[in-house]
């Protein structure tokens, strides 16, 4: 399939929120977010937004650096927040139960870069980078399965 790709400049905190609170009601079971970039530039910010989106503005959504991962009850399916950064191979993830969650969940998946061949062909690829005003980052979404072209329609009209 070819991919499709989107680049979007987000301009401070708020319009990565912004972002992740107009994905998330188009999210449901199945649905992998591989989330990439240096440390700093927005990944945990954005997930824990969206997951705030799915489930209260007032949830405790901590870094799952040292957790590796932290599940969270959706309104529909289980929200999964995955931090890969520690691990070194990735037959650590299968024991995570990480691959089950990609079919079952809705799974967020920093540094994926760490699954290696474990990473869902279907996924949605949001690579964050800093950009040299303070607070601003480009995010450059990826996609190859075709269901997400309709659903991201609307990251247009967020970051006009």
């Amino acid at each position: 399939m070819p991919e499709t790709t989107r680049r979007l400049r987000l301009t401070s905190p708020d319009a990565t929120c912004a972002l992740a609170q107009t994905i998330a009601p188009t999210l449901g079971a199945g649905d992998v977010l591989l989330l990439s970039g240096p440390v700093g530039a927005g990944k945990t910010h954005f997930a824990r937004c969206l997951i705030r989106a799915l489930t209260s503005p007032g949830e405790e959504v901590p870094s799952p650096t040292y957790t590796l991962v932290q599940t969270y009850p959706g309104p529909a399916t289980e929200i999964w927040h995955a931090d890969l950064y520690r691990l070194c191979d990735p037959a650590e993830i299968i024991e995570l139960g990480l691959t089950e969650a990609f079919d079952a969940a809705i799974a967020l998946v920093e540094w994926p870069d760490r699954l290696g061949d474990l990473a869902p062909e279907a996924a949605l690829h949001l690579d964050f980078a800093h950009a040299t005003a303070p607070e601003t980052r480009h995010l450059t979404l990826r996609w190859s399965d075709p269901r997400w072209t309709p659903r991201l329609r609307q990251t247009e009209a967020a970051n006009a």
